[in-house]
């Protein structure tokens, strides 16, 4: 196992705005070895709700996805989304393959059990199909996987985005040394989130839970946090938070570490 595998995770103002989009899209294909690419689509899954006149809700930085919802994502997200990507992928000569979950049976789910907040048709993940995407990965294809998964029995799951990345990871660990980006507008996790110059350049754990504990730290960027440590305490080699600059420049964004 000695192939490097950059797994980035692309979502935020990146995807919504066409200039940042292709400079996004300039940089991740200048990335150099096998990659794969997840993207999320939050923003534009909102904006469709509200044409549509669907409420939105969130918890703690995750959406609440009930059948209609369900349908919005799934159209956002494995359609307008990830055919936008892939088709601006081939022009940039990356032979890429949008994917959801379900194709290929790539990620199983199941339906998040009720707690304290009933998700509705929200997927935790069971198992990733390593062989099958790994085998695509060593032929030069470039996976664009959505934020969708299945149960294999029928019924789609809206999926966080962050948790797919870390999942897939953490599958492709077995084969691959992986390194893991989450790339988002912002220039990493920060202090404070209208100071661009507030990075913090590293984070593990106790500290992670301390800038949460004070507020710092929360909403979207807790579960990108949580799948970030559970990826590296599973075989993922490196994970980084950064914005697109990081993607080519070392050194740039948050760093987690144990």
């Amino acid at each position: 196992m000695d192939q490097q595998l950059t797994i980035v995770k692309v979502g935020g103002k990146i995807l919504e705005e066409d200039n940042t989009l292709a400079t996004f899209l300039d940089d991740f294909s200048m990335l150099s070895g096998a990659k794969l690419l997840v993207h999320g689509g939050g923003r534009s899954a909102t904006n469709m709700s509200e044409r549509l006149g669907i409420e939105t809700q969130m918890v703690d930085g995750r959406r609440i996805t009930g059948a209609e919802m369900l349908e919005v994502v799934t159209m956002v997200y494995g359609g307008l989304i990830n055919k936008k990507v892939v088709s601006a992928l081939q022009a940039r000569k990356i032979n890429a393959l949008g994917l959801t979950g379900a194709d290929m049976n790539l990620v199983k789910a199941h339906k998040r059990e009720v707690k304290d907040v009933d998700y509705g048709f929200v997927g935790d993940v069971d198992e990733v199909n390593v062989g099958t995407l790994a085998a695509l990965i060593r032929q030069g294809i470039v996976p664009v996987v959505a934020p969708l998964t299945h149960d294999g029995e029928g019924q789609m799951l809206n999926t966080n985005a962050d948790t797919i990345a870390s999942a897939l990871a953490v599958g492709l660990s077995d084969v691959f040394n992986i390194k893991l980006i989450y790339c988002f507008e912002k220039p990493g996790v920060l202090i404070d989130p209208d100071d661009d110059g507030s990075v913090i350049p590293f984070l593990n754990r106790p500290l992670f839970q301390m800038y949460r504990d004070e507020g710092i730290i929360a909403d979207g960027m807790i579960p990108k946090l949580e799948n970030g440590f559970d990826s590296m305490k599973n075989g993922v080699q490196e994970v980084v938070i950064t914005n697109i600059e990081g993607l080519t420049i070392p050194g740039r964004g948050t760093t987690l570490g144990d």
